[in-house]
């Protein structure tokens, strides 16, 4: 599996040119977007192609290549195979057939994004192409709204400024980055305000897919007396339908105090009980 550039070639890395230039195969998405880097780099190895709509059938093919002594690599368009990419079915079924499988890593348009967007970074969910469809692309918003780990989507030209706005009207105006053509030549990457940016893209006829990345939920502590710590902890363990470590918990994650204060009061509270 060869990660290639996602738009400037230099971004080759040397090893996947060895790699490219050793194998007897390379299977590609698109032969005639792969065959501008092979050209570019006097690399002449045949190729098949490999896509979405007959990847199961080449799969097939190409294991059984491997099996009679082929060695092949796989590239898909830009960037790193399985990545919203083809190569899932492909990888499978040479495993599933002891097949050894090779990472040949590179460029990710989300590692790269990622790299410049100036948010947490250490922990983040990426969750590929956005639903198309509007009902079901809120209802998803809708279903992450609350995760507080960096947010990572593509997102298609025809659908960024109805993506954007739902994400203001379903996430709130949060800080986002915008990426778009990533290492290409009208490279553009704009930060800020969700609502500032969905504001210019409005009307706009945008090229190239969007890499977005959105700051995750903020979980400020709320102001909460000690009545209200004990009303929640008490009506959590009504008929200890909760243990007491995990209404302690609930209560930490919806008011974001911390766990040393709810704890010492539970303990205060159900003070002899027989439940830890």
């Amino acid at each position: 599996m060869v990660a290639t550039p996602i738009g400037n070639l230099e971004d080759i890395t040397v090893r996947a040119l060895r790699v490219l230039k050793e194998v007897d195969l390379i299977a590609a998405e698109d032969t005639r977007h792969s065959r501008i880097l092979l050209t570019a780099y006097g690399i002449r190895t045949p190729l098949i192609s490999l896509h979405e709509h007959n990847e199961r059938e080449r799969s097939t093919l190409i294991v059984s290549k491997i099996e009679n002594g082929m060695s092949v690599a796989y590239v898909s368009d830009a960037g790193t195979p399985c990545v919203s990419d083809p190569g899932y079915h492909l990888a499978a079924a040479a495993l599933e057939n002891g097949i050894r499988v090779v990472p040949v890593p590179g460029p990710s348009a989300v590692i790269a994004a990622l790299s410049v967007c100036g948010f947490p970074a250490d922990q983040f969910l990426f969750y590929g192409f956005l639903p198309p469809k509007s009902n079901r692309r809120r209802r998803f918003l809708e279903s992450i709204r609350d995760e507080e780990q960096t947010l990572i989507f593509y997102e298609s030209p025809a659908r960024i400024a109805d993506a954007m706005q739902e994400i203001h009207e379903v996430l709130g105006d949060r800080q986002v980055l915008v990426a778009r053509e990533l290492t290409k030549v009208f490279e553009e990457i704009r930060r800020g305000k969700i609502s500032d940016i969905a504001a210019g893209m409005s009307g706009s006829k945008a090229r190239g897919e969007f890499t977005l990345i959105v700051r995750g939920a903020s979980r400020e502590p709320v102001s909460i007396t000690d009545d209200e710590i004990q009303t929640r902890l008490l009506s959590l363990r009504k008929g200890k339908s909760l243990s007491l470590r995990d209404a302690v918990a609930d209560v930490v994650r919806q008011t974001g105090l911390p766990r040393k204060r709810v704890y010492d009061m539970a303990l205060k509270i159900f003070s002899g009980s027989d439940e830890n």
